[in-house]
């Protein structure tokens, strides 16, 4: 599985950022998954020019240009914080009983 961010996961406001609820919703279910950041993030101005063309790949997944996405093994695309969230908790990982 992979989770689309603007980088937010490891650095920046931490928890009450959309890409840092999605990523610490899945960690709390115990998922592992791949970190991809994307750039254009709408709050910088100096990033609106290149935007579109850096953010194609979440557009042609999701509709949107926003982040975070999940996008499940199967190819299931899940988009924003909150219904990232609410999959997580409803769909904790497997457990391997060792």
């Amino acid at each position: 599985m992979i989770l689309y961010t603007c980088g937010t996961k490891t650095a920046g406001p931490g928890f009450a950022h959309p890409c840092a609820k999605a990523g610490h919703a899945l960690d709390a279910a115990g998922y592992e998954y791949e970190i991809k950041t994307v750039k254009g993030y709408r709050a910088m101005p100096w990033s609106w020019g290149s935007r579109k063309d850096d953010r194609a790949e979440i557009r042609k997944l999701s509709g949107t240009d926003e982040v975070p996405i999940l996008v499940l093994d199967d190819g299931e695309v899940i988009s924003g914080s909150g219904t990232i969230a609410k999959w997580a908790k409803e769909h904790p990982a497997a457990r391997s009983s060792a």
